[in-house]
């Protein structure tokens, strides 16, 4: 999963990296990447999002440094890596400066893609590299530092020619219980001239491992703006989110970071997950990462 898939990719690609960090109430995400446009011109950057700003550093293709077998991502003077992230970012709207080391990763059990990660031609792949890691360092942004010794970090990345046209996602691990951690995606799938909804999700919770996917007969009941409902077999997953302040960040269109999607970094949540009809957790938490995006109104602020 953390190998670089672009090695011979020349256009219409994208491939990025997001580095979440929460502490205390304070969110700060890092999305370093690459783009390679219909024409074959790559460029790399780093996008900055907090519940306040959000910005991108933009950099020549010259300096992304990856290695292809492990986490490690260079971009400029700034380094990620399963080891943590040192940052080194000065452009006029962002300016952030320190280090944040990583607790042992909490990985997965298998790729979340499933059999799909065998297909070459998927529009957007996705991987789920850390659902919970322990923090400690600190950031200094915008002049202010930022402590997040004892937070929280997570880690995920993507890569194809597109984001979904429409999609919701999220995720959050910072509950009254902390062996919780989820992640869910749905969106809209082309594949082999169809279209279909796609799940992907995964439920940590005291040890075990639940996972909800199009894969393994996962049924939508419900998914909108205002959270979903999952099924599969015996288990029902239901959220309820607040969309809240959100940040505009550039998403992939054909390799071109040209569209522009909405996060909430940290906005309230409601999880309530049974098995087999029995409550096991109804959990909430004000520092779940949301996004929803509608291709109607995606259409109507771009077009």
């Amino acid at each position: 999963m953390n190998q670089f898939h672009g090695i011979n990719k020349n256009r219409s690609y994208f491939e990025g990296w997001y580095f979440k960090h929460q502490n205390e109430g304070k969110t700060i995400a890092f999305i370093p990447g690459v783009n390679f446009d219909a024409e074959g011109k790559k460029s790399s950057f780093i996008q900055v999002i907090t519940d306040q700003l959000s910005a991108c550093a933009n950099y020549p293709y010259s300096d992304f440094h990856v290695c292809p077998r492990k986490l490690a991502v260079r971009l400029g003077h700034s380094r990620f890596s399963e080891r943590g992230v040192k940052i080194d970012i000065d452009t006029p709207a962002v300016k952030c400066k320190g280090a944040i080391t990583y607790g042992p990763l909490r990985p997965i059990k298998s790729d979340i893609m499933g059999p799909f990660r065998f297909v070459p031609f998927m529009e957007c792949n996705h991987g789920v590299i850390s659902m919970k890691q322990s923090l400690n360092g600190s950031l200094k942004l915008n002049g202010t530092t930022i402590d997040f010794d004892g937070g929280t970090g997570y880690i995920e990345k993507d890569w194809g020619s597109s984001f979904p046209k429409s999609y919701l996602w999220t995720q959050c691990n910072h509950f009254s219980d902390a062996s919780c951690s989820i992640m869910v995606s749905i969106a809209d799938i082309p594949f082999i001239g169809l279209n279909f909804q796609g799940c992907i999700g995964i439920v940590q919770f005291r040890g075990q491992e639940y996972r909800f996917a199009t894969y393994s007969g996962v049924q939508i009941i419900r998914s909108d703006e205002t959270g979903f409902i999952l099924k599969q077999r015996d288990c029902l997953l239901e959220a309820d989110l607040s969309l809240n302040s959100a940040q505009k960040l550039f998403a992939p269109k054909t390799g071109t970071m040209s569209r522009v999607i909405r996060e909430n970094p940290s906005c309230r949540a409601r999880f309530r997950f049974y098995r087999g009809g029995i409550l096991l957790f109804d959990l909430q938490s004000d520092d779940a990462g949301f996004e929803y995006v509608e291709y109607s109104r995606l259409t109507a602020k771009t077009s």
